[in-house]
């Protein structure tokens, strides 16, 4: 074989290896996308509704049964909440490259009253707040939800 057809050769391997890496990227995105809408967003959610909608989420403690200390909720549509990866936006340095929201959202913050208890006894108490809110965005979708943010930086 002619150098010129294994350099052919070559440059086909990487760009077919180029498009898978971006192809299991983009699922794996996907997914952190679809776990953080779950987790995350509920437009009607109601500071009442903690132990229900947790429930019915299946949210946890990663990979076991127990309890999740907290969990927040956001009171937006899907579309409002990824446009904080975009314009709605800034950078926010805080554990790593994260986003804050430059309006403040409606959140219900639901946390454990019963420490140590495992699904499905998790019993939450809901708070309602306004707060700015740092999230993780990866190729343009929210992937984590960081925390509430009650005094901006400056």
């Amino acid at each position: 074989m002619s150098l010129f057809v294994t350099q052919g050769i070559m440059r086909i391997a990487c760009v077919c290896l180029l498009l898978l890496s971006a192809t299991v990227l983009s699922q794996n995105v996907n997914e952190r996308y679809r776990k953080f809408i779950e987790q995350h967003i509920n437009g009607k959610m109601s500071v009442n509704r903690c132990d229900e909608e947790i429930g019915l989420r299946r949210i946890s403690k990663t990979n076991s049964n127990e309890c999740k200390e907290t969990n927040t909720f956001i009171r937006a549509t899907t579309n409002i909440v990824k446009s904080i990866c975009g314009l709605a936006g800034a950078p926010y340095e805080r554990n790593g490259q994260l986003t804050r929201s430059l309006q403040p959202f409606d959140i219900v913050v639901c946390t454990l009253r019963n420490q140590g208890a495992r699904q499905p006894r998790c019993q939450y108490r809901g708070q309602s707040r306004t707060r700015i809110i740092a999230i993780k965005c990866e190729q343009g979708f929210p992937v984590h939800f960081d925390g509430d943010i009650v005094h901006l930086d400056h």
